[in-house]
């Protein structure tokens, strides 16, 4: 397949596959839900599964001219609604789990369940975002603005075998993953996990994510850019063109999150990573194209 370097190309990707995913959707009575899954039901890769708040979803504009393509789960109240939509995910029914106008808590109650969730025991719960600046000549990955504080060695191997399986997916034959730092330099007083990127790098030499290229430390801007490797006279496979990028902890990957989306006018998508099914969790305040290509996302890594 051709690389997918933006979102047009994602959504231009997934309507002409022609393959309708299906996802279930927790009370999906707010419009920006609502808009966004019509768009992927137009699109023709989405079969959605809304799980409670039938009235609003009956009522809707938006949603009756793909009445074809969607089915109604009733529910006694929105709790209701994310543990019959888990149970969906967990039977095989349904392919990606997506937030309506339901409280962030309450659904990942449901998802981390121990009994009737659907994070396997081991398995590492992670954000990954994929942006769109306009500045970058591709989309970039990034891991992880809003789950793992301090992620473990353990957990930012996960991580990085994580967005590298979604680089592949998105037609990235060999990505180019950068661990971030504030320099490119390793230090075991201060910053003790640095220590931990030579193994992470070993483990990518040896294929154990697949084919890819892992660096680091590096920091963001001779990761992106190689006049400014090349000025600090840094020699890395990263070469300044990274595909993605894997954030310390959840302060680093945030303010880089919150940054591109306000003063350079990024458009992002993200999804949880870790669970038997992609997740999308986006914001109540988030627009509609980030619901939207948030919703693609998952769907391209079901």
């Amino acid at each position: 397949m051709e690389t997918i370097k933006n979102f047009d190309d994602l959504i231009a990707h997934l309507s002409q596959k022609g393959e309708r995913k299906r996802v279930a959707i927790v009370w999906a009575s707010d419009d920006h839900t609502q808009e966004a899954v019509a768009e992927g039901l137009k699109g023709g890769f989405v079969e959605a599964l809304f799980v409670g708040a039938r009235k609003e979803i009956e009522s809707s504009d938006l949603l009756r001219p793909y009445a074809d393509h969607f089915t109604i789960i009733d529910s006694d109240d929105k709790d209701d609604a994310a543990a019959k939509a888990v149970a969906l995910v967990r039977e095989g029914k349904a392919d990606v789990l997506m937030k309506g106008l339901i409280n962030t808590d309450n659904l990942l109650h449901a998802v981390l369940n121990k009994e009737t969730g659907i994070l396997p025991k081991g398995r590492v719960l992670t954000h990954v975002t994929a942006t769109e600046i306009p500045t970058y000549p591709k989309l970039i990955f990034f891991t992880d603005p809003a789950v793992i504080p301090y992620p473990t060695q353990e957990q930012r191997m996960e991580q990085v075998r994580y967005v590298a399986d979604l680089c592949h997916s998105f037609g990235i034959e060999e990505p180019r993953l950068s661990l971030i730092h504030c320099t490119e330099k390793p230090n075991e007083k201060f910053f003790p996990f640095t220590i931990g990127y030579k193994d992470i790098i070993d483990e990518a030499k040896k294929g154990t994510f697949g084919k890819c290229i892992v660096d680091g430390p590096l920091d963001v801007k001779t990761s992106c850019d190689l006049e400014a490797m090349q000025t600090k006279g840094i020699e890395s496979p990263i070469a300044g063109e990274a595909d993605a990028l894997i954030f310390p902890d959840i302060e680093a990957g945030n303010v880089f999150y919150k940054t591109v989306t306000l003063f350079c006018g990024a458009e992002t998508a993200a999804t949880l990573k870790g669970p038997l099914a992609p997740v999308v969790l986006t914001s109540r305040g988030d627009s509609i194209k980030s619901k939207f290509y948030s919703l693609a996302l998952a769907i391209i890594s079901a």
